[in-house]
């Protein structure tokens, strides 16, 4: 049985689906595949022309919505304008070693996207949702280390180290989101997925050429279709998993392979980490967990 037909996405008519980073790549795949299943998507985008001319590959309905997850005003004005419920948000945008660079807010650009925006995002719309938040993460998220005294990696910023960081991020920050929801008995689940080495344009914006071209190359040799790589986030968005649940592909080093649930590092695990983490980012963020969700 391949990945593409490994499982079958359920009727998803009446729901409704935030993607973010949906102009290209896992992001338009996973919007294609939830609107043909009869969601309601909106695509979550910072170029709004580009996400028009994605919606119009789309067989279904959607709608196009500007998010800059790299500016905290923009978040929050995503969020403020949001009326009526969310079934599922899928924190799918992501950068991907980029030159050494800040958000608007002054965040190192990977942590502050990857984590921090989506962070801010799923807090400020935690009050519509009503069945839970996908986090996209990687596999890069096993060599990560969160640098709670320098976490924007003032004067030792690499690339790698930045992208590895952000993405054991995503993993603790669902852990204690997880922890926060089934505290306060929601029904909403957080859960998490990767989608091992897939063919996407995040690859050949490499900012070291040397690392470009060698991605360039495996996504040749290597690499899962986009189609592919999106599965683990539609199974984790669609099929009935306990929260905090990871998946990723079954094939070997999980780089390819039909979805299914799988392990992550030790330092992903670790709950006060997790814990530490969450209330950093809202002390970076001034977004808190919903108050009136606690009482």
């Amino acid at each position: 049985m391949t990945a593409r037909n490994s499982f079958g996405l359920p009727d998803l008519t009446g729901r409704t689906v935030v993607v973010t980073g949906a102009t290209g790549g896992l992001g338009l795949a996973t919007t294609r595949a939830l609107a043909r299943a009869g969601a309601h998507v909106v695509l979550a985008v910072r170029d709004l022309a580009r996400g028009r001319a994605a919606a119009r590959t789309v067989d279904g309905s959607t709608e196009v919505r500007h998010l800059d997850l790299a500016d905290l005003a923009s978040i929050r004005a995503f969020a403020d304008s949001w009326q009526g419920d969310l079934d599922v948000l899928i924190n799918n945008a992501g950068v991907m070693m980029p030159p050494e660079s800040a958000t608007k807010d002054g965040f190192e650009t990977q942590f502050g996207v990857n984590h921090l925006g989506h962070f801010a995002l799923t807090n400020l719309l935690l009050r519509s949702l009503t069945d839970r938040v996908v986090t996209v993460s990687s596999v890069a998220h096993r060599s990560g280390r969160i640098r709670f005294d320098n976490p924007n990696l003032v004067g030792e910023y690499r690339a790698s180290l930045g992208y590895a960081q952000s993405k054991l991020a995503n993993l603790l920050f669902t852990l204690e989101l997880q922890r926060r929801l089934t505290g306060i008995r929601s029904p909403v689940r957080a859960l998490a997925a990767h989608p091992g080495w897939s063919d996407t344009p995040l690859q050949s914006r490499v900012h070291n050429p040397v690392a470009r071209t060698l991605m360039v190359l495996g996504n040749k040799l290597v690499a899962q279709s986009s189609s592919a790589g999106a599965l683990p986030t539609l199974y984790a968005a669609t099929q009935d998993l306990p929260g905090a649940a990871y998946v990723g592909p079954s094939g070997f080093k999980e780089l390819r392979g039909a979805p299914t649930l799988v392990s992550r590092s030790p330092a992903a695990s670790d709950a006060e980490a997790a814990k530490r983490l969450w209330e950093l980012s809202e002390e970076l963020t001034g977004v808190r967990f919903p108050a009136e969700l606690v009482r």
